[in-house]
């Protein structure tokens, strides 16, 4: 007489203790990804309150604007072998930082070599590398400069001093870190998207146009899409 064979598989407790433990990988892994969002939305927002403390001390130290200030003055007020400077033209100091990359490098050179910024920055007239300015958490270049280029409910909104934050920011981390610092909106408040405007920094300094969309009338971060070349922008003054 033949005995039958036994059939092999698992069992129904066995079946719920593998789900289980897909369940809590899984959940293990989306907490990780939140906690490392979170803190790249944190390294942002205290890479934007050091700079703009770093600039405004310059400012009052100095009685001068960061990278507007002649490279021989600055040369001589920081003693810290400064090669770069504003008035490229030789049109004197203006008291604001022009787009052009001669001012904008001097920028991080004035604040790195005065003790502002951690760092060490070389100026150039040539366009913002890593080696000339500071970098955000997704390797974009940080730009800071006066400037159109940001979003607005005005279709002509004015020039301003603008901090550029990086690009290759994702949709949702910009979102965030809009919430955390301002409104939420990405064309109103102090922290906006960046856009394509007249000036010479559309390639390092401006998002992709997808990066905000119109929401029955208004413009909201485009987090369903999350293209992952935005710039968020701090407006300074």
């Amino acid at each position: 007489m033949q005995l039958k064979q036994r059939q092999k598989g698992f069992t129904l407790v066995e079946i719920a203790v593998v789900l289980v433990i897909i369940g809590l990988l899984l959940g293990g892994v989306l907490k990780g990804q939140e906690l490392i969002s979170s803190a790249r939305v944190r390294n942002l927002a205290d890479q934007q309150a050091g700079i703009q403390a770093a600039y405004f001390g310059f400012i009052d130290r100095y009685r001068a604007v960061p990278g507007d200030m002649p490279q021989a003055d600055a040369d001589n007020a920081i003693q810290a072998n400064v090669t770069t400077g504003g008035d490229p033209s030789g049109d004197g100091a203006n008291g604001v930082i022009d787009a052009n990359w001669t001012e904008v490098n001097a920028v991080w050179e004035h604040l790195s070599k005065a003790g502002f910024i951690k760092g060490s920055y070389e100026g150039s007239s040539s366009q913002s590398t890593a080696d000339t300015s500071p970098i955000n958490v997704f390797n974009g270049v940080l730009v800071l400069a006066r400037d159109d280029g940001y979003e607005d409910t005005d279709t002509d909104p004015p020039p301003r001093l603008l901090l550029h934050m990086g690009r290759f920011v994702p949709a949702d981390i910009a979102r965030e870190l809009d919430v955390k610092l301002d409104d939420g909106e990405p064309d109103t408040g102090s922290l906006r998207n960046a856009l394509d405007a007249d000036s010479p920094f559309v390639e390092l300094a401006h998002s992709d146009s997808s990066c905000s969309v119109d929401d029955n009338g208004n413009q909201i971060w485009n987090i369903d899409q999350n293209p992952t070349n935005c710039v968020p922008t701090y407006l300074m003054q």
